[in-house]
């Protein structure tokens, strides 16, 4: 277990509505976790090891609540398309591939090598059907030191039959394999159930997923009111359903005793956020990919009002970028849009809160993760802006601000998660 001082412009997220600067402070990781900020480092201890970070910034580390690991190798593809048809046209013919697990090795080992040098320090991501890939992708992210969830991909209907599972007993016997396989064995990486939405899963497989969440006590993620001509889908296929959301709820795979990501949620009326809270339910709000596959922009601080944990997601390669500080901006560019065009009753986001839902925000579904208040696992980012030139001088918080929309990886100094030092 690590234990070191880093000394520099510390920022974190108080709350919502709080960025926290720290100008010269001092910042302590004891055995993996944050014992706090401090302007004088305090006697006890003064025998760890310190680097200083000079003037550079010193951020939490940011949590990537929903991102498909497979569709990494066509980011940036198909985005003058609506959901279905950039589904059909690039997304299932690609995850197809990794059946032939050498391709899954090249394609997964550039997704992670990308992941490791993002902001991104923690992870939920999607993955295929295949079992073998899947675990491939849960070996490569552990290597990486990197925290994550990953989900083996469950769906056996209205797909093509190249990549859909043949029955729910097939699909549940893998499922059941691959959690056997994996429980226990990474330190970093963990196992999520992953429906990929309502309409790819027969009902007997839902129940029967529930039914495995129940057994091996495993968090969900899926996807929820993204799309109107997927909201319209789900109430043919759940007719007694108040909502999507209660669709998911009927097959026991919404709320309960073990965590729960519903990505998107653009459409989600009030009935459904107030399922959505009293469950428990995390929204990953992936603003990117809503804008790029036509799918609208959601009520990000209507979420937050209702008291809904919400954190941000990248969502490749709906988004086409793994950069949360991208997610940032893109989800406060949206919000700006939505107030101006559409709901004025839902003010557009602040920087500040964009920066809570990167980090505490998100974090929040690993624990006590993403700011540094004592006991809080220890992640973190150091930010060398130095490249990013003004004539006039910035405040560390407009220096913040500035790398967020003008900076990249190439940014980023050092990096470490749940105290590991990754570089």
């Amino acid at each position: 277990m690590a234990s070191f001082i880093w000394k520099g412009q510390i920022c974190d997220s108080q709350d919502r509505n709080t960025l926290r600067v720290r100008e010269n402070h001092y910042l302590v990781c004891v055995e993996d976790r944050c014992m706090g900020v401090f302007p004088t480092l305090p006697e006890q201890y003064r025998a760890l090891p310190l680097e200083d970070m000079g003037d550079r910034l010193i951020i939490p580390g940011m949590t990537d609540l929903h991102i498909h690991a497979p569709q990494f190798s066509f980011r940036g593809l198909g985005m003058d398309m609506e959901l279905l048809d950039w589904l059909n046209t690039h997304t299932f013919p690609e995850e197809s591939k990794y059946r032939d697990l050498d391709y899954a090795r090249r394609a997964y080992s550039q997704f992670t090598a990308h992941l490791r040098r993002s902001e991104t320090t923690r992870a939920c991501v999607f993955a295929t059907v295949h079992v073998p890939a899947t675990t491939l992708l849960m070996e490569l992210l552990e290597e990486s030191g990197l925290v994550s969830y990953v989900g083996k991909v469950n769906m056996n209907r209205n797909g093509p039959l190249y990549l859909i599972e043949p029955s729910t007993i097939a699909s549940v016997r893998e499922t059941r394999r691959w959690l056997e396989d994996t429980a226990g064995r990474f330190a970093r990486t963990k196992p999520i159930l992953t429906p990929r939405f309502i309409p790819s899963c027969t009902d007997d497989l839902l129940y029967r997923l529930a039914d495995l969440r129940a057994e091996f006590g495993v968090p969900v993620q899926s996807h929820l009111s993204e799309n109107l001509g997927e909201i319209a889908w789900v109430r043919e296929l759940v007719p007694t359903a108040q909502n999507y959301g209660d669709a998911y709820r009927k097959f026991g795979l919404l709320g309960g005793e073990t965590p729960c990501i519903m990505a998107h949620c653009v459409y989600s009326d009030e009935a459904e956020m107030e399922l959505l809270r009293d469950g428990g339910v995390f929204i990953a709000h992936s603003p990117e990919s809503n804008m790029n596959i036509a799918s609208g922009v959601a009520p990000v601080n209507r979420f937050l009002d209702l008291g809904i944990p919400t954190g941000l997601a990248t969502d490749v390669a709906g988004g086409s970028h793994e950069s949360l500080f991208r997610a940032m901006t893109h989800a406060i560019q949206a919000s700006k849009l939505r107030w101006r065009l559409l709901d004025q009753s839902v003010p557009p986001l602040t920087f500040d809160t964009a920066f809570y839902l990167a980090t505490r925000g998100g974090g929040a579904f690993f624990g006590d993760v993403g700011a540094f208040d004592p006991g809080f696992a220890l992640d973190a980012l150091v930010l060398d802006d130095g490249n990013l030139d003004h004539p006039q001088p910035l405040s560390v918080r407009e220096r913040l601000e500035r790398a967020a929309y003008l900076g990249d990886e190439r940014n980023i100094y050092a990096k470490v998660v749940n105290g590991l030092r990754l570089f």
